[in-house]
């Protein structure tokens, strides 16, 4: 049996199965979508390894280091609030923000970086326990880009307002999170009818629960929170999501500088970090 020599590719945008030399995705309508293969593959790739669980990953990867800094301050004790919780060198070293990381070293970058750390054992699970139940939803709902736009802008909006607001020093994934859940808050409204409206009720619940949670449970950062969820109400706005405005190269090319920052950002923490384990 002879070939033809077409080659079938998945669309970067809607992953349909599609021939290489389409002109335009018969699905989608996304333009030239065999041509965008080079820019597009290492982003569009992420649909295929999920980007949830990367995210997932990098962070598990990150809170085993920074427990691996500097073992002899480790918190072993029984009380589950505290159980291995790596110690604040561990955590400045790494990235966590504030007023003291911004002030007394100039550390900008770690707007981003804190994001990435984690507290302790519970800190970490249930931060990437709400990441895993509220993502697929927004990945879906605003595609690849915006998503990754919506994560990396929220996460610097919470850490800023907190930064106004005098937060020391701070960490986390829920800033980036609550983001997510005013995204979604954005949906649902804009969307209206009887789904949009389901759904933004169910995200008005857990706006309501994360208020509650930070107004009774001492340590919690609700500047952050706060910050996160205005961000992603404002973002959500101003990129939209599929159903009424398709990804166009202002949002890949946000989505992408998005992702080169963090990843340049990372890499630095594991510089540092790396550098601490092996000659400090």
């Amino acid at each position: 049996m002879s070939s033809t020599g077409t080659r079938g590719i998945l669309c970067p945008r809607c992953r349909k199965f599609i021939s290489a030399d389409e002109s335009e995705c018969p699905y989608c309508g996304l333009r030239r979508p065999g041509a965008r293969r080079i820019l597009q593959s290492g982003l569009s790739s992420l649909y295929s390894m999920d980007l949830i669980k990367v995210i997932v990953s990098v962070n598990a990867v990150l809170f085993i280091l920074s427990l691996l800094i500097n073992p002899a301050s480790l918190g072993v004790s029984m009380n589950p609030l505290t159980l291995l919780s790596p110690s604040d060198r561990s955590l400045l070293i790494m990235g966590a923000t504030g007023t003291w990381p911004i002030d007394t070293y100039g550390g900008w970058w770690t707007l981003v970086s804190a994001s990435y750390l984690h507290g302790g054992i519970l800190h970490i699970f249930f931060n990437m326990m709400a990441l895993m139940q509220l993502g697929p939803f927004v990945l879906s709902t605003y595609g690849l880009y915006r998503f990754i736009l919506l994560y990396t802008v929220t996460g610097i909006g919470g850490f800023f307002l907190s930064y106004l607001a005098g937060i020391p020093f701070t960490i986390g994934a829920s800033a980036s999170i609550c983001g997510l859940i005013g995204a979604i808050l954005y949906y649902g409204k804009s969307r209206g009818g009887f789904f949009g409206d389901l759904i933004y009720r169910q995200a008005m619940g857990w706006t309501i629960g994360l208020i509650l949670f930070g107004l009774l449970i001492p340590g919690i950062n609700n500047w952050a929170h706060g910050g996160g969820l205005l961000s992603g109400l404002l973002t959500g706005y101003l990129v939209g999501y599929d159903e009424r405005r398709t990804e166009n190269g202002v949002h890949r090319a946000l989505g992408f500088f998005s992702l080169l920052l963090t990843v340049l950002i990372l890499a630095w923490v594991l510089v540092r970090t790396f550098y601490v384990l092996l000659f400090a």
